[in-house]
């Protein structure tokens, strides 16, 4: 069975291509020791790294209810309630039910805490360091000190136990788009409060996070899946909220457009226009559906589902594991 670790891409409701594509890479036999997550690819990486199999992923999704992922806070009335929170709480919407969904399906597979997801490898790269044996990595950004906060590696830094800390937590904060959800405040050992939004504010598409870094020749590739496009063409994907006619109109709202999209995937697309970075990444066209369009109908959703089946099947085509070590990794045949 082929191995693979895995990196899956953030992008709301354009993560049904990453399920499509995950569960057609499963389908090929792939099997993947190590998977990181940004937002939306964090929750399929969670269920991924908990052991979640083609069938058990594709049960856990199929239950999960889009029209209840933008949760409004008490009293519950559209328009008022997402002010209200905005004001209150810096998010529109709780994110309560997302949360709660994570932990319930995480559950059933055994998992809680990070401990659970502890992995012994004697083969693993010697020079890392103790706190990265864990199957599962997700993105979150502290904006509080100005950093990005890998899962559960970077706990220690907030001075926090990370086999204590549950998979849940961290998922949620991964996914908690600016504005959107309410962001998450977590408070580390010595009760400082810290707090944390989306992951891909600082790097949505982190594929180098598994790279040995001892000259080793890797054991299998890194393979990513990407769901948003490139600069710019993604700049309206990446920030729906903005009415087009109103971009258009107004040179300052396209130059804030420009910049916000810039700092959430720019230095992703500078890494990706390596050509041998490029070659492991996985293109899905995820164009039919918006970041955050929950309501989206069913059919709407599996056509974005099939796309990412799609990609890797026309990926695996062509992918040649030994050609791209012998081309990037220096190694002879």
């Amino acid at each position: 069975m082929p191995q693979a670790d895995l990196v899956l891409e953030g992008g709301g409701m354009k993560g049904i291509g990453l399920l499509g594509a995950v569960l057609q890479l499963l389908r090929h036999g792939y099997t993947f020791p190590r998977v990181a997550g940004t937002s939306a690819g964090a929750i399929v990486a969670a269920f991924l790294a908990a052991g979640a199999d083609e069938e058990r992923l594709a049960g856990a999704m199929d239950r999960l209810d889009y029209a209840q992922v933008p949760d409004r806070a008490r009293p519950g009335i559209p328009g008022l309630s997402e002010g209200v929170s905005l004001l209150r709480d810096a998010g529109a919407y709780e994110g309560d039910y997302i949360h709660g969904f994570i932990e319930r399906e995480l559950a059933a597979l055994g998992v809680t805490t990070f401990e659970h997801l502890h992995r012994e490898d004697s083969g693993a790269d010697p020079g890392l360091e103790r706190y990265r044996d864990y199957k599962l990595v997700v993105m979150a950004t502290d904006v509080t000190r100005g950093r990005l906060l890998r899962l559960p590696w970077d706990y220690e830094l907030l001075g926090l136990p990370p086999d204590e800390q549950r998979v849940a937590d961290a998922v949620r904060a991964s996914i908690s788009i600016p504005l959107y959800f309410d962001p998450v405040t977590i408070r580390g050992g010595g009760g400082e409060p810290t707090t944390l939004v989306d992951g891909g504010v600082l790097s949505n598409f982190p594929i180098e996070a598994f790279d040995r870094t001892d000259g080793e020749q890797p054991r299998w590739p890194t393979l990513g899946v990407k769901v948003i496009p490139e600069l710019p063409a993604g700049n309206a994907q990446l920030l729906p909220g903005i009415p087009r006619i109103a971009v258009s109109a107004l040179p300052p709202l396209q130059m804030l457009e420009r910049v916000a999209a810039t700092a959430i995937v720019g230095n992703d697309q500078t890494y990706l226009e390596r050509p041998c970075v490029r070659r492991r990444a996985i293109q899905v066209d995820t164009s039919a559906v918006g970041i955050v369009e929950f309501d989206a109908p069913e059919a709407t959703r599996a056509a974005v589902r099939a796309s990412g089946e799609a990609a890797v099947s026309e990926f695996l085509s062509d992918w040649d594991w030994e050609a791209y070590k012998r081309d990037c990794r220096g190694s002879t045949p």
